[in-house]
């Protein structure tokens, strides 16, 4: 495998975003999976799936969001996307790189993944930019009620008005770790209770990191939210393509999916407005990272087999 970085404008107007070209050893591929990473961590943190993917002839791409990885300014920056609509610059920063490798590689067949937070923007994405997608795997997803997410955003911006959109509240992180949470540690203490992975090492390795080491602002938890808000909207769900494939695939244990129940609810949405090839599986034991969990090499297997499928179609 060849890793190649590179680097583009982000829609913010003044930050360079970090990106990644992961490429077959000979430089022949058959399609290509763009990659979205989520909250606190970084596009490098998925070198073994793309390294799994372009030994099938897959070119692997993806770069690391505002506020993340080596997409800053400066270290103030880690976990603050942009002051004026923070998940539209998100997203059309994921078009950017799109239509940069896609230019590229006119005739061949994309598709798209995003996991956690980067599985709300790319839901967010296929509503906008949807035209000449294969497909699209939602990995980590989750729902959340409306009055939730308005109320989230509505305390963010109170805080951003008195503290600025860089501010750290440990309040709306506490808010954010609730629920199904409650049976994990959040806070790296206690490995064999992470909600992570049941794969120790690498649960070990996140939380000793320093490029996932850095706390959310309420700028990024606002950006989150909006987005989270946005696809729960019927009216927005019908933006999406009805024949565009969808797969959705998440832990069993994953807290940020409810366990299951929010990547059900997804599944139903999708279904009620008239998607024609949605696919959903929960992962026994699973936890929220189920592209590093011990069974991983079942879900590559799995990712590759649906866009195999679809390849060609």
């Amino acid at each position: 495998m060849i890793q190649e970085n590179f680097s583009f404008l982000s829609k913010n107007g003044k930050t360079k975003i970090h990106a990644v070209r992961w490429m077959p050893d000979n430089k022949e591929w058959s399609a290509i999976l763009q990659i979205t990473h989520g909250m606190q961590e970084y596009i490098e943190r998925y070198t073994e799936f793309a390294e799994f993917m372009t030994n099938q002839g897959f070119l692997v791409v993806g770069h690391d969001h505002l506020g993340h990885g080596e997409s800053v300014l400066s270290p103030q920056d880690y976990g603050f996307f942009t002051e004026n609509n923070p998940s539209d610059t998100l997203v059309e920063d994921m078009h950017t790189l799109r239509t940069i490798i896609q230019k590229e590689n006119p005739s061949i067949p994309y598709f798209m993944l995003g996991h956690s937070m980067g599985s709300y923007m790319l839901r967010k994405y296929i509503t906008l930019h949807n035209g000449n997608l294969r497909g699209i795997i939602i990995v980590g997803t989750g729902s959340m009620p409306d009055f939730t997410m308005k109320l989230g955003m509505k305390i963010c911006s109170f805080l951003a008005g008195i503290k600025g959109w860089h501010y750290v509240s440990k309040f709306v992180k506490k808010l954010s770790f609730m629920g199904p949470y409650k049976q994990f540690d959040v806070t790296g203490k206690d490995i064999a209770r992470n909600w992570l992975t049941r794969d120790l090492e690498i649960a070990e390795r996140y939380y000793h990191d320093p490029k996932s080491q850095f706390s959310f602002t309420v700028n990024g938890y606002y950006g989150l939210m909006e987005a989270v808000l946005y696809d729960n909207q019927p009216e927005n769900i019908a933006k999406i393509p009805k024949k565009l494939p969808i797969f959705l695939v998440s832990g069993e244990k994953d807290p940020v999916g409810d366990l299951g129940k929010g990547v059900k609810k997804v599944y139903e949405q999708y279904e009620a407005a008239g998607l024609g090839d949605i696919t959903w599986k929960l992962y026994p034991e699973g936890r929220h990272e189920i592209l590093n969990e011990i069974n991983r090499n079942e879900v590559y297997e799995e990712i590759f087999s649906w866009i195999n499928v679809r390849k060609t179609t």
